[in-house]
């Protein structure tokens, strides 16, 4: 598990919060695997207080299951949640980006530019994990943009169970993909063209429906087996 230092405005639990979320879309904490309260605390050198409270917060939205007495693990991926996520974020997304059409900047352009022109870097040299963070911060650029950044604070907690079907399909399937998508987003940006921008942003916010039966062959422990996506 990675333990990145903590952050000097993070209280313990919003420490402990951040870490889990971030160590369970990267799969450094895999679908189905146990985590304990001690080895946690030990970890991320905190006491079992606000690792307690982070575990209830995600046991909340259905990212953890917790047995008392028994044990807690990650939960297996729900294509039913996958779909709920999915679904918040276009919603909530497609309207941000219909402002972003009408009012953006050069700066704002460049900024965009910028975020793709890294993730083909990413690419090519094989870096997955940076590629999946420039691709958060391109879609969090439009939130930020538009003056609703605390709407996209707002939907992450629910936002993992998508987050996590992206980033296999982005490690995994297409990468190059995820790229040509972008840049054809800010192309209908660019052109104001709300309809098409929305249009382009729809089908890549559903394109792990396209290979959903090839992760799941590729990754069966990962999911639910009563799920079908």
């Amino acid at each position: 598990m990675k333990t990145p230092d903590i952050l000097p405005h993070e209280t313990g639990k919003e420490y402990a919060l951040r870490v889990l979320k971030e160590n369970i879309i990267s799969f450094e904490l895999p679908p189905g695997s146990q985590i304990s309260e001690n080895e946690l605390s030990s970890a991320l050198s905190l006491s079992r207080t606000p690792i307690r409270e982070a575990l209830a917060e995600l046991a909340k939205v259905k990212l953890i299951e917790i047995f008392p007495q028994k044990r807690t693990s990650i939960s297996l991926i729900d294509y039913d949640l996958v779909e709920e996520a999915s679904f918040m974020r276009y919603t909530m997304e497609s309207a941000v980006i219909e402002r972003v059409c009408l009012q953006w900047t050069e700066q704002d352009l460049i900024r965009l530019e910028e975020n793709i022109a890294l993730q083909k870097v990413y690419f090519q040299h094989g870096l997955k994990d940076r590629l999946f963070e420039k691709d958060n911060e391109f879609h969090r650029a439009f939130f930020e943009m538009t003056h609703n950044l605390e709407i996209f604070q707002l939907m992450q907690n629910l936002e993992i169970h998508f987050d996590r079907v992206r980033n296999l399909y982005v490690s995994n399937i297409q990468g190059l993909g995820i790229i040509e998508e972008h840049e054809a987003i800010l192309q209908g940006i660019k052109n104001r063209d709300t309809a098409y921008t929305k249009e382009q942003l729809q089908a890549h916010l559903t394109r792990y429906r396209v290979d959903a039966s090839v992760i799941r062959n590729q990754f069966p422990q990962y999911f639910r087996s009563d799920c079908t996506p």
